[in-house]
């Protein structure tokens, strides 16, 4: 009979933990990631663009338009765009008692605001699309026929007209 190794201390200690971990969620002592799902709601959030470079007539992203959005380069899919504000970078203007005015070293550089809808779940630490918390300061991208534009988060809101209850049974909105 051979003696035991650190290594087989280590084995038999992690197939320990893994049967009480097994336990105490069979038990429901533990929580898994689809009981903590409070409701689905649908959310707006919005995404900043900052030194966009952009030589056309005017910005490609559009009111109204889909755009295909990546989570933490994970593709995630189209989402609907409610609004966007775009403006040319802008810098003081001493002689005219400064004032904000397009930047002329910089004529084709864009920064803009780019508001999103979608459907997410609420959890206790905020909203999940896509299995990635919604946060601000979330990098993102976004992805049309014309552009690929990297950005990030700088706003989540749930909107609560809609929100449905997740009990694990067929929901019902309310």
């Amino acid at each position: 009979m051979k003696k035991f190794g650190l290594v087989d201390f280590i084995i038999v200690a992690s197939v320990i933990a893994a049967l009480i971990v097994g336990v105490y969620t069979a038990k429901h002592f533990r929580q898994t990631a689809d009981k903590q799902i409070e409701a689905t709601s649908p959310i707006t959030f919005q995404v900043f663009l900052r030194g966009v470079t952009v030589t056309g007539e005017e910005f490609p992203v559009k009111s109204e338009d889909k755009t295909f959005i990546t989570i933490r380069n994970v593709p995630y899919t189209e989402l609907n765009v409610i609004d966007v504000k775009s403006e040319p970078r802008q810098t003081f203007a001493p002689m005219a008692k400064n004032v904000l005015v397009p930047d002329p070293a910089q004529p084709s550089i864009y920064d803009a605001v780019i508001t999103i809808t979608d459907t997410a779940k609420i959890t206790k630490d905020g909203a999940v699309v896509g299995g990635n918390k919604i946060k601000m300061g979330l990098p993102v991208t976004l992805e049309g026929e014309r552009y690929k534009f990297n950005g990030t988060i700088s706003d989540v809101r749930v909107t609560s007209e809609e929100t449905v209850k997740d009990d694990g049974e067929n929901n019902q909105v309310g």
